[in-house]
């Protein structure tokens, strides 16, 4: 994710600008085209293979920019029929950097498709960071296309900061293979065990590692909203994560490792507890999607990856749902013991 604030030297940023009906990416997708390489997608196909010759041609010709309706099935052959406009810029280095610098904070581009060449930076709050001052922008949407009386069009762009933020206890097998699952997506990890020796030498750029002799401390120290995924060696220390975790009342989603059995054991240390009943039910184990029944390391992974996703993007489309424990989803029947 956001590969393109990675790249050096002369590039063209194309970013989705419009899309009228179904297109293959939404408003704000980017692909990042230099000479030789490509960074993300807009979505593929023809549109994608036109779009990489037209910002090539651009760096060729040194044009700092383009903006041009592409219709997928009358001109292109895709068969998603709509219509998608295309926003090309050649790259502003040092605006790219400064957004490297602040992938965990919000900002917004603001880009002129028309008229001089201009663009500008804000932070999540429309402070002005960089380049020229353009129109006061709306900041209640997602990437869209402005216009300003006389006519002159700009593209809003933002770059938000990964809204997923996991919290996970535990580097054996199946937490390493979490970790690498969630290497290109768009969330943050912080990855916690007792035993130093386990984290391997190279993490992922979204994980921060906690080597912590008190992991029950890293529940405190977690955001609002944030998700747990407990795994760790000791069923003991399971237990008092577990816990800890369900002291806190803005837990966004609680997954723990474990069989049926497990669940009905821990069911009843917590209702004894004095635990209320509709946090216990909301605790999902066994993890993963139904219907996966493979225990290998790498598949597990993939099953609870893909459920983290769902419950987070139901998180990005009603956001109070992020400051409560979700409910349980239907049936996910991957066991551990």
């Amino acid at each position: 994710m956001d590969d393109w604030l990675s790249a050096t030297g002369p590039a063209v940023l194309v970013t989705v600008a419009i899309v009228e009906g179904s297109g293959p990416r939404e408003c704000g997708a980017k692909m990042l085209v230099d000479a030789t390489r490509v960074w993300d997608t807009i979505g593929g196909g023809h549109l994608e293979h036109r779009a990489i010759e037209t910002a090539r041609a651009m760096l060729a010709g040194a044009r700092p920019r383009h903006f041009e309706r592409y219709a997928l099935g009358p001109s292109l052959g895709q068969c998603c029929g709509g219509v998608v406009h295309l926003a090309f810029e050649l790259l502003d280095a040092a605006q790219a950097a400064l957004l490297g610098q602040r992938r965990q904070d919000d900002s917004w581009r603001v880009v002129a498709i028309d008229g001089a060449a201009d663009s500008a930076l804000f932070d999540g709050d429309g402070r002005w960071l960089a380049g020229s001052r353009p129109p006061v922008f709306a900041r209640d949407r997602g990437a869209y296309v402005m216009q300003e009386p006389d006519g002159r069009r700009w593209l809003v762009d933002p770059v938000f900061a990964p809204r997923a933020h996991l919290v996970l206890f535990g580097a054996g097998h199946v937490g390493t293979a979490i970790v690498r699952a969630l290497a290109h997506l768009p969330c943050n990890v912080t990855w916690v065990d007792e035993r130093d020796d386990m984290f391997p030498p190279q993490v992922p750029a979204n994980v921060t590692v906690e080597a912590s002799d008190v992991p029950e401390a890293l529940v405190a120290a977690a955001p609002a909203g944030a998700s747990y995924l407990v795994m760790t060696h000791s069923h003991a220390l399971d237990q008092r994560l577990t816990e800890a975790i369900m002291a806190r009342p803005d837990v966004g989603w609680f997954g723990l490792i474990g069989s049926k059995t497990k669940r009905r054991q821990f069911e009843h240390r917590l209702h004894a507890r004095g635990v209320d009943a509709a946090r216990i039910d909301a605790m999902v184990c066994p993890i993963g999607l139904a219907g996966i029944t493979n225990k290998a390391p790498a598949v597990i992974a993939a099953s609870v990856c893909a459920q983290l996703l769902t419950v987070w993007d139901a998180m990005q489309r009603t956001p109070d749902a992020s400051m409560r424990i979700m409910a349980k989803p239907a049936a996910a029947i991957t066991e551990r013991v």
